[in-house]
């Protein structure tokens, strides 16, 4: 199913007690209504737009571990544990 508002392909949400189509790249979430583009941006977009040093602080800040560790965690995810 593609998304009505940006045209991506959208995924089943199951985590709700009753599953709904979601997109990942714009919030869009099925039975919702088109929302026409404005200048507000969605969560995901702002998360897309954040370069690393930027995302490290945002990470870091909000899930309380060492900016080192999360910094080294996107350089290579495999190497941490």
């Amino acid at each position: 199913m593609k998304c009505p508002q940006c045209g991506n392909e959208m995924t089943l949400d199951s985590h709700r007690k009753i599953p709904l189509q979601m997109c990942y790249n714009c919030g869009y979430i099925e039975g919702r209504s088109v929302v026409p583009l404005t200048k507000q941006t969605t969560n995901y977009e702002h998360l897309k737009t954040l370069n690393f040093n930027e995302m490290v602080a945002f990470l870091s800040g909000k899930l309380s571990i060492e900016p080192e560790r999360i910094a080294k965690w996107l350089d290579d995810p495999a190497e941490v544990k």
